[in-house]
């Protein structure tokens, strides 16, 4: 049976509803109900009337019809949050994976409504519990905490792109200015550029409320700096590694794309909706020659710090497992494991700054 992801607020019962409908195409309420007396629970037509309602609600299925000729279907939201097995998933060669391998142009509808309200209560707790570390820290080990945060998230960040330096060589460079040996230049850039780009952010807290193209040209500008990629939006075409999607190759598209990505999270209200949405976009669209994934990534970040929500570190998080749920919503649109990862680092870095 195919499972939404954790902390869904669905029951086993609800659970079969989906499952039934998505293996059928389409069922009427008869046919959900003699599926549901026979495999599950005797129970009657109106507790499930009320669980259709209830998933109708949470935006997992869809009602079309009328009178007796009504029918359900499940929903292109449904699909986005499904659970999917990621080591099985993964199991299969890149070529052999049924995938989209185009831009989904529907994908600005199907990215909503991400967290549950189980989930917003959860990050709401655990950011007020950053709020009030925040209220008592002395000032000057505010600083060192954000340093120290600064130091992991531009360590694991840059390990995520095949950064060889390690935490504690990343360190010495960003307090220190002293290069690793054994490293490219290049490495040392990227996380310097790392360094730079969070200053910004920090110096224009209050900005990134309201997202725009140009804030994220921006951030992506100083990410990029001097390792001799292109800056501004892409007008060639770029492949991504491990997958056969496709994005768009269009550079009046991709503008398009990424200015009503902008409008949907600044159209958002919760916060961290807000952020998972836009790295999700950013990567989606990918809309630079190189370096997309760090823009997506410290855009996320700089939205959480604009309303005073902690930032991610990502540092206790495995980089392999960080690309399979990127691939995830490149290939399925499925944003099931990249809100599990997201979940467990805000709560990794609420319990372990400040």
């Amino acid at each position: 049976m195919s499972k939404i992801s954790k902390g869904n607020e669905i029951n086993e019962r609800q659970e079969g509803i989906l499952a039934f409908i998505e293996a059928n195409k389409k069922a009427s309420i008869g046919q959900i109900m003699e599926y549901i007396q026979q495999n599950v629970e005797n129970i009657t037509r109106v507790t499930i009337s009320r669980d259709l309602e209830k998933i109708i609600k949470r935006g997992l299925i869809e009602r079309y019809g009328a009178g007796r000729a009504v029918f359900y279907q499940v929903s292109l939201q449904y699909f986005a949050l499904k659970k999917i097995d990621a080591e099985s998933y993964f199991a299969k060669d890149a070529d052999k994976r049924e995938i989209r391998e185009r831009f989904n142009f529907e994908i600005f509808d199907i990215l909503k409504n991400i967290f549950t309200e189980e989930e917003k209560a959860k990050l709401s707790k655990l950011n007020n519990v950053y709020q009030k570390k925040i209220e008592n820290i002395a000032p000057d080990a505010l600083t060192k905490e954000i340093e120290r945060l600064n130091i992991d998230f531009s360590w694991k960040s840059s390990k995520i792109e095949g950064n060889t330096y390690s935490l504690l060589e990343t360190e010495q460079l960003l307090k220190n200015q002293q290069e690793a040996v054994g490293h490219t230049k290049e490495e040392s850039i990227m996380i310097l550029n790392h360094k730079r780009a969070l200053e910004y952010i920090a110096l224009n807290k209050k900005e990134f409320q309201l997202m725009s193209v140009g804030q994220i040209e921006n951030i992506h500008s100083l990410l990029i700096d001097n390792l001799g990629v292109t800056k501004n939006i892409r007008k060639t075409l770029v492949g991504i590694t491990g997958t056969n999607y496709r994005p768009l190759d269009n550079e009046f598209q991709i503008k398009e794309a990424l200015e009503k990505a902008c409008q949907k999270v600044n159209a958002t209200k919760d916060v961290f909706e807000k952020a998972v949405m836009l790295m999700l976009f950013i990567a989606y669209i990918q809309p630079f020659v190189d370096g997309n994934k760090r823009t997506s990534r410290l855009s996320g970040n700089a939205i959480l710090q604009s309303f005073n929500s902690c930032p991610l570190s990502y540092r206790s998080m495995d980089e392999v497992e960080y690309k399979k749920a990127m691939l995830l919503f490149y290939e399925q649109n499925n944003i099931s494991y990249f809100k599990e990862l997201f979940l467990t680092q805000f709560e990794f870095a609420v319990d372990n700054y400040f």
